[in-house]
């Protein structure tokens, strides 16, 4: 896979409308408790293509998605993005009020992201595999 040129460019993403509506209202809702990652999942959310739920590719992160993705260590990762009560890292379930959740939303197999650590560090990402959660209706 080619990479740009300019690192920091962000990738195209895909969010569904359920997930839009309550993400952005979640980054509303954090600006004064997390500042920085609530910006920047607002941000992601002003610039993603808006689908209707049902319309969003299997491939792409969605909340409640496993994701295996690789990092610029070389090391691969697989955990599933979740909302904030739901995160639980010893269970590999990361928040979205994470850089690297906020990073992941949207993405799809094959994508790299660069996104910075709280501590100011840019890291970059590359999608591996999605998998979406199984719907109750359909077990």
């Amino acid at each position: 896979m080619a990479k740009s040129l300019n690192r920091d460019s962000k990738p195209r993403i895909i969010v569904s409308d359920i997930d839009h509506k309550r993400l952005t209202d979640l980054a509303i809702g954090a600006v004064n408790r997390f500042p920085d990652v609530a910006e920047e999942l607002q941000s992601e959310m002003d610039r993603a293509e808006v689908t209707d739920a049902g319309s969003v590719p299997t491939n792409v992160v969605q909340m409640g998605s496993m994701v295996e993705f690789r990092w610029d260590a070389g090391q691969n990762r697989r955990v599933a993005l979740v909302f904030p009560a739901e995160a639980d890292i010893s269970a590999n379930r990361i928040s979205i009020l994470t850089p690297i959740g906020t990073a992941l939303i949207g993405l799809s197999t094959g994508q790299s992201i660069t996104w910075t650590t709280r501590d100011g560090r840019k890291h970059e990402l590359t999608v591996v595999d999605v998998e979406q959660p199984v719907s109750p209706a359909t077990v």
